[in-house]
């Protein structure tokens, strides 16, 4: 977390953090990150292992209306 407030979902786990503090999502975890704070939220995200690109994810729910986009993610 760089700045504003975040409330991350982690499976069942719900989690409050603020700048200077991270979260680690294991592998095929299901996670959702908002922003619940008074300023714009920022964070930064590190991917590791073989691949790390972004063509296997899979929206269970979007509020931004990108799931089942053509040429979106896969849903």
């Amino acid at each position: 977390m760089v700045r504003g407030e975040a409330e991350v979902t982690r499976g069942s786990e719900r989690l409050r953090l603020s700048p200077g503090q991270h979260v680690d999502i294991p592998l095929g975890a299901l996670h959702r990150v908002e922003s619940v704070g008074g300023e714009d939220l920022v964070v930064i995200e590190v991917q590791m292992g073989e691949y790390v690109g972004e063509d296997d994810i899979e929206r269970l729910e979007d509020d931004f209306g990108r799931a089942g986009a053509p040429g979106g993610p896969h849903n």
